[in-house]
């Protein structure tokens, strides 16, 4: 009750005190033939007071914003509605009892450690999955009492809510959705929603029975040991296929890259080839210009290559392409033709004679 009950209950004890020292006056005086009425207005005082304030002590009523009142009339059976919230009231003692619920959120925790001395039975959660596969769930469900509804959780199950309703409710509600998944699902990409399916049916059974489901939250899901091994060999193999896979990419990747480079290589020799035919046709071309505009430029160039102690030269006569001294002669007055030997060739047969 707070304070305010503990002050009328400590003057109430003062009242009760004052009783029994009126008695004890009373007894002195009588067996000394004094006056009593002292000692009976003390002791009339102390029990009115100590009634006064025992009564009004229990039938103050103060709820804390924690937690909300059910209050039940013991004359008609009735509860007083709505609930009262927090603050202090009057109940009327005897004739109404006042029933505390908490309103704050609240966990409750399905798994397979369960403390010993709170529950001995194993609070794990079993079904089997549509493949036939035992699957074992551990989860916590956060929840609280609405307020408005605490009458109907009253009616329903006073403060037993969390083992004969909470706790069945789930274990029955896990064991309908599992049963229409396979074991693979629920172990894989659809654990997710096997979890939003248990959270939307328990919500719709705890509305209806004055309690707000807030959030569901799974904690683990594991399955037999031989299902577990199974899985676990397929997760390895189907891991060496990706690295297979990842393997071959790369071989293939490189093998492209080692291909293009030929190909960038062999390409880059084609142009370079053409380009040097190019370059040695322009070149040619351009000589057979100079040659076309200058006939004795290839004499002049002959001449300029000969190392420059040559004195003597042979130059076929039947060889017009060398030097034609008739053309220098007549491109330049001054030009006087060489005393050079000239010689039909072949000019004469070498014998084995001569060899010698």
């Amino acid at each position: 009750m707070g304070g305010i009950s503990s002050v009328l209950g400590a003057v109430a004890l003062l009242g009760f005190l004052g009783f029994l020292g009126g008695i004890g006056l009373i007894v002195v005086a009588a067996s000394q033939g004094r006056n009593v009425r002292g000692g009976i207005s003390l002791a009339v005082a102390g029990l009115v007071v100590g009634l006064l304030f025992s009564v009004i002590s229990q039938g103050v009523l103060i709820v804390s914003p924690q937690e909300v009142a059910v209050i039940f009339n013991t004359v008609t059976g009735d509860l007083e509605t709505p609930p009262r919230r927090a603050g202090t009231s009057i109940v009327v003692p005897v004739l109404q009892e006042a029933f505390i619920y908490p309103i704050e959120q609240q966990e409750y925790t399905m798994a397979s450690l369960t403390n010993v001395e709170e529950r001995a039975e194993d609070s794990s959660l079993e079904g089997r999955s549509v493949d036939g596969q035992v699957v074992i769930m551990q989860l916590t469900i956060i929840y609280n009492i609405i307020p408005e509804q605490a009458n109907l959780v009253h009616e329903r199950w006073r403060n037993r809510y969390e083992e004969q309703f909470i706790r069945p409710t789930i274990r029955g509600v896990a064991r309908d959705v599992i049963s229409r998944f396979r074991a693979e699902d629920i172990f894989g990409t659809r654990r997710i929603e096997v979890g939003a399916e248990i959270e939307d049916l328990m919500r719709q059974r705890m509305e209806s029975e004055g309690l707000n489901l807030s959030n569901l939250i799974i904690h683990n899901v594991s399955f037999s040991e031989d299902f577990a091994e199974a899985i676990e060999r397929r997760e390895i193999a189907e891991q060496e296929r990706l690295r297979a896979l990842d393997e071959a990419e790369r071989l293939r990747v490189q093998a492209a890259g080692a291909r293009d480079a030929e190909i960038a290589r062999a390409e880059g020799e084609a142009q370079a080839i053409i380009l040097r035919a190019q370059a040695q046709a322009e070149a040619l071309r351009l000589v057979s210009e100079q040659l076309a505009a200058n006939p004795s430029l290839i004499q002049y160039e002959y001449i300029q290559n000969l190392a420059d102690n040559i004195r003597l030269a042979l130059v076929p006569t039947n060889s017009p392409f060398l030097f034609d001294f008739n053309s220098l002669a007549e491109a330049d007055p001054d030009f006087v033709a060489p005393d050079v030997p000239q010689f039909n060739t072949p000019q004469a047969e070498i014998t084995p004679e001569a060899e010698e």
